[in-house]
């Protein structure tokens, strides 16, 4: 999914779903965590995947902030 253009709050984080993580495809796969996006007026839980490393660079997985306005997600990232 494409990322979002703009910055979305919400009064209350969404629960993240429980669901079982599928066994790694390949030897050395990278487990990506599931990602929130902005759709429909909500923010909707895309579900995590597998993937090939990046050379010299770290999964940053996505986190919730608390602001005066409401919660807001930043989305996981390579770094």
């Amino acid at each position: 999914m494409s990322s979002c253009a703009g910055t979305y709050y919400v009064t209350a984080r969404p629960v993240e779903p429980v669901y079982e993580r599928p066994v790694s495809p390949y030897a050395g796969a990278i487990w990506i965590d599931g990602d929130w996006t902005w759709s429909g007026g909500r923010y909707v839980y895309v579900r995590g995947h597998w993937d090939r490393p990046r050379s010299g660079r770290v999964w940053v997985r996505g986190e919730w902030e608390s602001t005066p306005r409401g919660y807001r997600w930043h989305r996981g990232h390579w770094g």
